[in-house]
């Protein structure tokens, strides 16, 4: 069986077996390699990176004679991270001396244009911006656009962002010190260096794990291509495709996509990638604009960002870019003088806390929800949109200093546990819906339950002015002069225990005028005026004014039983404050491609709903309640001037307080309560009120003068009686009526009752 012709049939069949082996490696080996460069193309060739699309605030708009106090512009320039300086003259710099400021900003391109950078002179007169002119040459500036204050953004998977930049825009110190540092022969190899490669696979055969030897373009397929995992596998598929990258592309654009992939910090959840971002993050400058030793920085970052981070370890970042600058000089790609003085140079990073993927979470949830509407989820997270919304810095700063400031106060005051009250505000402007500004609770950068969305809450009597609109809306049976049953009241319905509403006070007020009724927000005749025309009405009537949430049709909705967010809530009182025009709150203005391309545009949309006539008695009412009514303690925190619009809301067993307003220009719903739903002891006046009042007072609000319709006029009253008396009878009031609804019977001046006459002189004497 041993015979040579044996062996040799054995021979034959075992070089066979081998060249079928080899063959079935080659093979694979061209499959695995014909797999990796399609990758690599089609990767490479098309969208590179998930871009996040970016969300600005408003522009601040500076004109001549514009409303704006000299501190709102400095604090709307700090925001923006303007830099103070003694002689500003790069874009970015301001100065104040007193009430005049010199600013140069930023190039920006806005939806409609592309504004350059602008050398302004503002001038202040009060509260009031006296003149802006161009500083080089004195002529007046009709209008100039601040750059808008970048408020969050709405991130693809592990929160990368980054800022695109071409080669052409790195500039060359960078590139050397990346060859210095990272990889001196980078433009003679051909993707691994041989020697390094070498070094790591003795390192295997004696047993030790693998490692090193990597070329800038190996970290660029490790950081682009693969996952992180050192295995001897990922080592060969690493250093196949830089083979490939090397044969496909220049020198030039894997640098490219190398200083667009790389990763240099940390900004609280945001991961910073690319040196186009990282120079914002840490010299607040483009990339274009960095000199030698900043350059330098950048490249001693990308051994370690967090090991070398200038801002927690300086002496570290320090000696990290000293050495750059060490194996820079060594290699004569910068002079001796150069060298010296880059060493001496400070780390020159700005002081700028963490912010995270936004500095304003709660308003960038509502842009993120309103922009689902009309785009895909992935288009969001990776489309590189720049996305225009409505909301106001100052309006949000002051917004949120208010509710925390409060709270902490209210808590002391009431003796309540620290940290355990919760609000939420929404404010927006009160003609075209623009929220202006969104606080969810009052750890303001928290992205996490977002109260002014989502926490539906009983709304107490933030619904009784829909009560009293269904009234007004049939002058011929109601108007603010006609008197409404404030006695006992004890509804009966099959199923269900009595009801037996009672008014805050634990008081029955008998006969009051509907004006009254409202402005003191007396519970018992408010539920019989809803009784009366319909609690299916009065629900109606809220839907059409905005409210999408289902309502209850029992006795107690009439009340505020029934739960909204404070943003609904917002959007009901928007219809009153725009005189029954219905305006749909938007958080969005325009939508923008990533190379700056107009994308869409978000107009105003209106829609009457209520007629003008009964929206303005409503309004006269809700500015009762201001002036004489259950908000009067507003007068400690804004002039009566102001002409104030507004309502108080408290739930049962003071769990929740509420307070929704309007002046002129802005309206803002407060709520105040706990997580827990647990009483927190205070009413709309005690608790919201208080923080919508302080807010108000730092944005400086213009006075609530309402148009009158042309079926409105006005009668003298007798506020006893609800009939007319003459203008010059003591305690006569003028209100509006709708025309040809006003009483017609007159009473003498002397027909009010001996106690309602007694009560309003003692009025008088302790006003």
């Amino acid at each position: 069986m041993n015979s040579p012709y044996m062996r040799n049939f054995r021979n034959f069949f075992t070089r066979k077996r081998v060249r079928l082996a080899l063959l079935s490696l080659a093979l694979l080996l061209s499959g695995f390699a014909l797999y990796l460069d399609i990758t690599v193309r089609m990767q490479f060739e098309g969208k590179r990176w998930a871009m996040p699309a970016r969300v600005y605030a408003r522009p601040l708009e500076l004109y001549g004679g514009m409303k704006l106090r000299p501190e709102q512009l400095a604090l709307e320039l700090a925001m923006l991270d303007y830099r103070v300086a003694a002689d500003p003259r790069e874009p970015g710099s301001y100065r104040r001396q007193g009430d005049e400021f010199i600013i140069v900003t930023r190039p920006f391109t806005f939806w409609d244009e592309a504004q350059p950078a602008l050398f302004l002179q503002a001038d202040f007169d009060g509260a009031h911006m006296g003149a802006l002119t161009h500083r080089d040459t004195g002529k007046p500036v009709t209008l100039a656009r601040l750059d808008p204050v970048l408020i969050g953004g709405i991130y693809p998977a592990h929160n990368e962002d980054r800022v695109l930049v071409r080669f052409d825009e790195i500039p060359p110190h960078l590139v050397k010190g990346l060859i210095a540092i990272e990889d001196r022969q980078f433009y003679s190899h051909h993707g691994f260096s041989a020697r390094g490669t070498a070094r790591a696979l003795a390192t295997i055969l004696r047993g030790g794990g693998v490692q090193g030897g990597s070329t800038l373009t190996q970290q660029l397929v490790k950081n682009f291509f693969l996952t992180p995992e050192r295995t001897l596998r990922r080592k060969f598929t690493e250093l196949l495709m830089a083979l490939l990258l090397e044969l496909h592309y220049s020198k030039d654009e894997i640098l490219e996509a190398y200083a667009n992939e790389i990763y240099l910090g940390q900004d609280g959840n945001r991961a910073i990638h690319g040196f186009g971002l990282a120079s914002h993050f840490y010299f607040d400058r483009p990339l274009t604009r960095l000199d030698l030793p900043q350059a330098a920085l950048l490249v001693g970052l990308v051994k370690g960002p967090s090991s070398y981070d200038p801002r927690r370890q300086p002496a570290r970042a320090l000696a990290r870019r000293n050495l750059v600058l060490q194996e820079m000089r060594k290699l004569d790609f910068i002079t001796q003088a150069q060298y010296v003085a880059a060493r001496a140079a400070p780390l020159g990073v700005v002081e700028k806390a963490p912010e995270g993927t936004s500095r304003y979470p709660a308003f960038v949830e509502l842009v993120h929800r309103q922009l689902r509407r009309d785009y895909r989820e992935d288009d969001l997270r990776s489309e590189g949109l720049q996305i225009f919304s409505t909301l106001d810095p100052l309006a949000q700063t002051s917004a949120e200093r208010a509710l925390t400031g409060r709270l902490t106060q209210l808590e002391k005051d009431r003796r309540l546990p620290p940290k355990v009250l919760e609000g939420a505000i929404v404010v927006s402007h009160s003609q075209n819906g623009e929220v202006q500004a969104l606080v969810g609770g009052r750890n303001t950068r928290f992205e996490g339950f977002n109260r002014a969305l989502d926490a539906a809450r009983p709304i107490g009597s933030l619904i009784k002015p829909v009560v009293y609109l269904t009234a007004l809306e049939h002058p011929n049976s109601y108007t603010l002069a006609t008197l409404l049953d404030d006695s006992p009241l004890v509804w009966k319905s099959r199923g269900t225990d009595d009801w037996k509403p009672e008014n805050y006070d634990k008081e029955f007020h008998g006969q009051v005028p509907l004006r009254i009724a409202l402005a003191n927000s007396y519970n018992v005749s408010t539920a019989r005026l809803g009784l009366a025309l319909g609690v299916r009405q009065v629900m109606d009537k809220a839907h059409r004014l905005g409210v999408e949430s289902d309502l209850q049709t029992f006795a107690s909705s009439l009340l505020g039983a029934d739960s909204l967010s404070p943003l609904e809530v917002a959007q009901m009182y928007q219809t009153f404050a725009s005189g029954g025009f219905r305006v749909p709150l938007r958080a969005i203005r325009e939508v923008m491609m990533a190379d700056g391309q107009p994308l869409q545009r978000y107009p105003l949309s209106v829609e009457q709903v209520i007629e003008p006539g009964p929206a303005y008695l409503v309004t006269h009412v809700l500015q009762a309640v201001v002036q004489e009514g259950t908000a009067d303690a507003l007068k400690y925190y804004l002039s009566r001037d102001l002409r104030i619009a507004g309502k108080t809301g408290t739930t049962n067993d003071l769990r929740d307080s509420w307070f929704a307003g309007y002046t002129g220009d802005r309206l803002a719903v407060v709520w105040i309560g706990r997580d827990d739903n647990q009483p927190i002891q205070m009413t709309g006046a005690g608790g919201a009120m208080t923080v919508w009042g302080e807010m108000m007072a730092r944005l400086d609000p213009d006075p609530l003068v309402p148009q009158v319709p042309e079926n409105i006029e006005s009668a003298w009253i007798d506020p006893e009686t609800g009939l007319r008396v003459d203008a010059s009878c003591q305690g006569a009031i003028e209100l509006p009526f709708i025309r040809g609804s006003a009483p017609v019977e007159t009473a003498p001046c002397g027909a009010r009752s001996p106690a309602r006459a007694i009560k309003s002189w003692l009025e008088r004497i302790f006003e």
